[in-house]
């Protein structure tokens, strides 16, 4: 059984990226409740759903037993957030949440520029 399920919601994210490393320690401060099970896909124990490249590829959250990715994990997650909940539920709009993945899809093509840029500035 998968040590991960006492939450409603499980994140996986890339602990080795220093841009999914301040998000989610931003998201964890902002989980007071401690409603998400952050997984750190980069762990070597970490429990994955599905390959690990895929996981590390695009943002994956599993909500109520069924797996998200892209906009759609991100929008979860902030469904369980109360701060954020506004936009995790705007986000279940179909015209709100295509224009995120849009956004998301964007943000992909831009990640490797940034992570290099975030490395840099971590190194200073």
């Amino acid at each position: 059984m998968d040590q991960h399920t006492t939450s409603a919601l499980t994140v996986w994210h890339d602990g080795a990226c220093p841009l999914c490393r301040r998000e989610i320690a931003v998201m964890r401060r902002l989980d007071r409740a401690g409603a998400i099970d952050f997984i750190d896909v980069a762990a070597e124990d970490a429990a994955c759903p599905i390959d690990r490249r895929d996981l590390l590829a695009r943002f994956h959250a599993r909500e109520n037993g069924v797996l998200l990715s892209g906009a759609a994990a991100f929008a979860a997650m902030w469904r369980a957030i109360p701060l954020l909940r506004p936009l995790g539920l705007a986000a279940r709009s179909p015209i709100v949440l295509a224009g995120l993945e849009q956004l998301y899809l964007l943000f992909l093509r831009a990640r490797p520029l940034l992570q290099r840029t975030m490395r840099k500035w971590e190194r200073t």
